[in-house]
């Protein structure tokens, strides 16, 4: 088999194209403004309160895994000298440089958000209290809160000679104080019947202590209800107040709080000979990554931090000293207060009306007609409830899964499992280099092979990002396949709130593609070619540019040209210039891209037939379309329109197994495009225009501008609505 090279960064050269710089925004600080995005509906006053406290915590998550895997991959290079250039002309320490710059003004500003946000809570009646709010009857009940809940958790530990400084894990947090001995000499007699005794000199001994805050504890502690008000105190604090019943007989000299962010990026040898032995392994060794940022509360003395920077080893431009609260992600946890009038209206999340036509099953419905299910407005128990009926139906003699993202407790592998035991052949093609849920899926792969099932871990040298399953049924004239193609992984909690797309098909073609691509996973041969889908990283690249080729032979032939394409990261150099060409012809080009986006649209001369525009809000947008006009003005019938698993990252298109659907029923086809593609597109209030500059200008905040979000909310989809919709046209409603 042939050797696949790695996906590179390097730009490449466009005769009369720009210098790099001058042709793409750098990679890392383009999602930095998009987090900035994130935390501006932190700010936003037309959002609910604690969906406000949740964008915050989204924002300081995000940046906190940015740390973990992007800083810590450019400061890999520094550390190693490697001198190789962003496709914008920036080495690793000129990026590191911008990116210290731009962090400590978010860290400000989400720091500011807080403090705003606390005091809208307390005139909602949640008070956040700091210690000198305390009455006296609530450190009578935090003193029994303590010793039931906290104290046995506790591990306080002297740094000294014999106590070395403890190791903290990624994210861990912990108290740091200064003490001194209190009280009278002791007197500690020796020797054979006491005769030698001597004076143990305690008093005023200093001691510096840490205390690590247990991860499984709550940040936040109720206090009793006062009348309608919810009262929180953070843990820390707690643990601040009662540090004599950890350290006896000592004062308080000073104290203070630090976080940690260590290096959490895997470095695999996909040659492993037992690859899930080695995920194991390196998931430990994830542990006790180097520490790429120590977080320290400015309230800390400047002894103390100095003796923080001596022990753990940390490089000064490696500190972060922060006024206010640290670890925000935390701030999650008041999500669960129940006050239903600060959060967003409930969903009504719909049920495809074509499968309830067909009392529930999936098998019919879809031989009947291709449907699309947009998540998270109609149920993600589609999906669940297509492979729960494979599991129990009879005639199901096969069923092929891949699995990159699931839940804790996933009902589609429950649903394999149930399978399996029931004699069918289950394949399931687990990956192991999904991000953070690598120990979710060892344990899943585990379970499913326990129960009989054939699980895979994908092609070495390249991760599998695609969502297919595949369903194969007796019927009277032989064999029949049903294929599920998602832009969204098989995770039922992120699909109430990611837009994602989930198509099913019994198109022949499609089936013996999805069949062909198993194939592929499992046995290493790659099919001679494919009917209809394009996968990468053997066929998708190709595909795409001929497409965008096409585009532009239209508009020099002076025909209709345009393109629409919807995705989370656009980063690849050569679909970048691909479309910078398309765009000098007279291609008209419109993109959404929610976050990275390394294309300079809008510069005259250059780049002014492109916009690109980023939607941000209630839900995370996920799904990945892209819409080529093929001679005629979009929307149109005659556009070739497909979905896809794949960002236009080199990662995605060379460096992973991704899969392109052509979508060509006329109904989903609509939906697609028009519905779905139209909306998003039509968007204001939710929209985010990119500019020459790298900047981001909201489109507008009037609540009375169209939002696709609402607009899919109150619209049912096109290919969903079974007899329904064809009531409404025989009535003349459509």
């Amino acid at each position: 088999m042939a050797t696949l090279k790695k996906p590179s960064n390097a730009a490449p050269a466009f005769a009369g194209f720009k210098r790099p710089e001058e042709r793409f925004f750098n990679r890392e600080l383009s999602w930095l403004a998009f987090n900035t995005r994130v935390l501006e509906e932190a700010q936003n006053t037309n959002n609910p309160l604690l969906e406000r406290v949740k964008f915050l915590s989204i924002s300081a998550s995000n940046l906190d895994e940015f740390y973990m895997v992007r800083v810590a991959g450019l400061k890999d290079q520094v550390q190693d000298g490697l001198r190789q250039e962003s496709q914008d002309g920036l080495t690793a320490a000129e990026q590191l440089e911008q990116i210290y710059n731009a962090t400590r003004d978010l860290l400000a500003v989400q720091q500011q958000c807080w403090q705003d946000l606390k005091l809208l809570l307390k005139k909602e009646d949640v008070h956040v209290l700091s210690r000198e709010k305390l009455t006296q009857k609530d450190m009578e009940w935090l003193n029994g809160y303590f010793y039931s809940h906290i104290f046995p958790a506790l591990s306080p530990i002297a740094i000294d000679s014999a106590h070395p400084f403890p190791f903290l894990p990624n994210l861990g947090m912990a108290v740091v104080m200064g003490l001194e001995r209190r009280g009278k000499e002791t007197i500690v007699k020796s020797g054979k019947k006491h005769k030698v005794s001597h004076t143990l000199k305690m008093v005023g001994k200093k001691l510096r202590a840490i205390i690590p805050l247990p991860p499984k504890l709550p940040r936040f502690v109720a206090l009793p209800a006062k009348g309608q008000q919810v009262r929180l105190v953070r843990i820390e604090q707690i643990i601040e107040l009662f540090y004599e019943e950890l350290f006896p007989n000592y004062n308080l000299t000073s104290n203070g709080i630090i976080r940690i962010i260590r290096d959490s990026d895997l470095e695999t040898q996909d040659g492993a000979e037992d690859l899930v032995r080695y995920y194991e392994s390196a998931l430990k060794r994830r542990r006790m990554g180097q520490i790429i940022r120590l977080a320290i509360s400015d309230t800390t003395p400047e002894n103390l931090q100095e003796f923080l920077i001596k022990e753990m080893h940390v490089a000064t431009e490696d500190v972060v000293r922060v006024s206010g609260m640290l670890g925000l992600a935390s701030i999650s946890e008041l999500l669960s207060i129940e006050l239903p009038e600060l959060r967003f209206p409930p969903l009504n999340i719909r049920f495809p009306e074509r499968i309830k036509d067909y009392n529930g099953d999936c098998f019919a419905a879809i031989q009947a007609k291709d449907i699309v299910v947009h998540h998270p407005y109609e149920s993600f128990d589609v999906v669940v409830q297509f492979l729960r009926q494979a599991a129990s139906d009879p005639n199901v003699v096969a069923i092929k899964q891949t699995l990159y993202r699931t839940s804790n407790d996933s009902p589609i592998v429950k649903a394999l499992i149930e399978a399996a035991e029931a004699g069918k052949s289950v394949t399931a093609m687990v990956e192991l280099k999904a991000r953070f849920d690598e120990e979710a899926n060892i344990r899943w792969a585990r379970d499913l092979e326990r129960a009989g099932a054939q699980v895979v871990y994908g092609l070495v040298g390249l991760k599998t990002h695609c969502k297919v399953s595949l369903v194969v049924r007796k019927v009277e004239s032989g064999l029949q396949s049903y294929v599920h193609f998602g832009t969204g992984n098989y995770h039922p909690v992120t699909a109430k709130f990611y837009t994602d797309l989930s198509f099913f098909t019994c198109d022949p073609a499609l089936c013996r593609d999805a069949a062909h691509l198993f194939n592929y996973l499992t046995g290493y041969a790659p099919p001679k070619k494919f009917e209809k889908i394009a996968i990468a990283p053997i066929s998708m690249r190709k595909r795409l540019l001929k497409l965008i080729e096409e585009e532009k032979e239209y508009a020099k032939a002076g025909k209709p040209s345009a393109i629409w394409l919807k995705m989370n990261s656009l980063v690849d150099a050569e679909m970048i210039d691909a479309l910078y060409e398309a765009g000098q012809a007279g291609v008209h080009i419109d993109l959404i891209v929610r976050g990275i986006c390394c294309l300079k649209p809008g510069i005259k001369g250059f780049s002014e037939n492109i916009h690109v525009k980023s939607i941000v809000g209630r839900f995370l947008e996920h799904s990945r379309i892209f819409c080529f006009g093929g001679g005629h003005v979009l929307p149109s019938p005659q556009a070739k329109v497909y979905i896809a698993s794949a960002d236009w990252m080199p990662r995605n298109l060379s460096g992973r197994v991704e899969v392109m659907v052509p979508i060509e029923n006329p109904t989903v086809h609509e939906q697609i495009m028009g519905q779905i593609m139209g909306a998003n597109l039509n968007d204001e209030r939710q929209s985010w225009d990119l500019k020459p500059d790298g900047s981001y200008m909201r489109h507008t905040n009037d609540q009375t501008s169209f939002s696709a979000h609402n607009f899919f909310i109150t619209n049912p989809s096109l290919s969903g609505r079974g007899k329904a919709l064809l009531k409404e046209k025989l009535s003349g409603k459509q």
